[in-house]
């Protein structure tokens, strides 16, 4: 049931973005490559073979954006630097781009000129291309200290004014879509081994950069490290099931607690060491293929997090499914269980994203649970459409964010530490290999006019009035803002045909003009030519 009443006071209300997603400008004013600018460039990694070479054009946009964020009535935005654009091969001994870093600079000036607080992360997937080709990216111990100098040039650079850092974004992504699947870049199918490498590095590079940080900057900056780790809920089919509810439990820890549990309670899940290691030795293999963590990794890992970042998007409903012996195993066939979905659940964007709000209140409260109930930051929540037609009257994104943001509304009346919303995302952007056929945006981008301009969807005028509010006051104000954000989004759309007219008329006017110029003129050529050979 919907639950009325308002949030604590100064509660954060935030909406998110990512470099790769949105800035463009791939290899202008010094940038290096990243894994992504080479994945996209290869045919057939990604939807149409799209790439985010220019993206939303934020490089250039930067005090349009802020505009919008403004107008949102936001208390933050969370964004990530590039790590080639501020050290374009990655190591900071070879090169520092000094424009990248002030671009960096004047953004984070900006949001605090319009009194918004920047929550910025180091790693929203773009590794170093150079990395990658002479190291491997993250199947290579080396990528920590690198990582490490990186985080402490943003930190000597920044830190005086940000204040909340996240090491990685959504690192469970970066390691079984990058070395398991090859879905995302770097594209390796390193199944059965990628995964729990890559994912293994990155957890002693978070802890490197969370020591760092807490040996030479706290004390002067006052800011805070933590991680942001995106999962979704698994419910088990039968609550009544023992296997199933074990099932859950491995579809959570597998996905969650690969991250967590290290860093909040020092190792990986035990369900996880008991899984990989089984199923390892019946391959005949005389190590785990999870790697293992000596006893002072275990302490130095422990407690590196001054708050947890959750991303939530969906839930699954979870059953025993055992995988026979397999030769060739995978991080999927490790978890032995099944992922299904009830037909009743709204789906409106792609078919991986049901909206399912009761799921993140359960996730939320396993959180406080499992790790010491730790201030948590919600990074990432939001709902794309999938269509080929222009939808600015989104009330599908309206009714989810009403129904996870209330859910996490109960969750703090169950006691659970939650301290802000980020909502994704502030603009349409490259949805990684689905390039721009997803769009979770709360301003429309019409990617077709070489301008980029962005129209407000309803769901901006609904979050706005969630914002002033502090929550869900009474049933009458509830209702009364869908309706007004209905109505809003009626103007735009006629704003918006009326532009899209216009940008096809310039386009007609650009490319089919001078095609028609140039063909009467060969024309002309063509018949000159004939009138002078019958004269002659």
């Amino acid at each position: 049931s919907f639950y009325y009443g308002t949030f604590p006071a100064g509660f954060l209300w935030g909406v998110g973005s990512s470099a790769y997603q949105t800035e463009g400008a791939w290899d202008e004013d010094g940038k290096g490559p990243s894994i992504w600018d080479a994945f996209t460039h290869k045919k057939g990694k990604v939807f149409r073979n799209e790439t985010g070479d220019s993206a939303c054009d934020g490089y250039y946009k930067v005090k349009d954006d802020i505009r919008l964020l403004k107008e949102l009535r936001v208390n933050h935005y969370l964004f990530s630097i590039s790590w080639p654009r501020i050290m374009p091969t990655g190591i900071k001994t070879e090169q520092l781009n000094e424009k990248g870093i002030q671009f960096y600079n004047d953004t984070i000036n900006s949001l605090l000129e319009n009194n918004i607080t920047p929550i910025v992360s180091l790693y929203h997937w773009d590794l170093p291309q150079v990395l990658q080709e002479k190291y491997g990216g993250w199947q290579n111990i080396s990528m920590i200290n690198y990582f490490n100098d990186y985080a402490n040039l943003c930190f000597e650079k920044f830190g005086d004014r940000v204040k909340h850092w996240i090491t990685f974004s959504n690192p469970w992504a970066v390691a079984e879509k990058g070395y398991e699947t090859g879905e995302h870049a770097p594209g390796l199918k390193l199944g059965g081994c990628g995964a729990y490498k890559a994912a293994h590095h990155i957890i002693k590079t978070h802890a490197k950069v969370w020591h760092s940080y807490n040996n030479t900057w706290r004390r002067e900056q006052q800011g805070m490290v933590g991680i942001s780790l995106t999962s979704g809920w698994g419910e088990p089919v039968d609550p009544h099931s023992q296997t199933d509810r074990d099932a859950a439990e491995r579809y959570i820890q597998f996905h969650l607690g690969w991250f967590a549990n290290p860093i909040f309670r020092g190792d990986y899940p035990e369900v996880m060491k008991n899984c990989v290691g089984r199923k390892s030795a019946q391959q005949g293999l005389g190590t785990s293929r999870l790697p293992t963590f000596s006893v002072q990794e275990k302490t130095y890992i422990k407690g590196t997090s001054d708050f947890l970042g959750i991303g939530h998007f969906t839930t699954r409903y979870v059953l025993q499914k055992s995988f026979p012996f397999l030769q060739v195993s995978s991080y999927h066939t490790d978890r032995d269980l099944a992922e299904l979905v009830d037909p009743k659940w709204p789906a409106p964007g792609p078919k991986w994203l049901y909206s399912v709000p009761w799921g993140f209140r359960r996730l939320l409260n396993f959180v406080k649970t499992q790790y010491g109930n730790p201030p948590i930051y919600v990074t990432e929540n939001g709902v794309s459409e999938k269509v080929q037609c222009t939808q600015l009257c989104d009330e599908w994104r309206i009714e989810y964010l009403k129904g996870y943001i209330n859910e996490i509304l109960k969750a703090l009346n169950d006691g659970v530490n939650v301290k802000g919303y980020t909502a994704w995302s502030l603009l349409d952007q490259f949805e990684w290999n689905k390039g721009f056929s997803e769009r979770f945006g709360f301003y429309h981008i019409d990617f077709k006019n070489k301008n980029k301009p962005r129209y407000p969807k309803a769901s901006v005028d609904y979050y706005k009035k969630i914002i002033s509010a502090n929550g869900f006051p009474n049933p009458r104000e509830v209702n009364n803002w869908y309706q007004k954000a209905m109505d809003t989004c009626s103007t735009t759309h006629q704003l918006l045909a009326t532009d899209s007219l216009i940008t096809h008329m310039e386009m007609v006017t650009e490319i089919v003009l001078p095609t028609v110029f140039t063909l009467c003129v060969l024309v002309s050529i063509v018949l000159l030519i004939f009138y002078l050979r019958n004269h002659s």
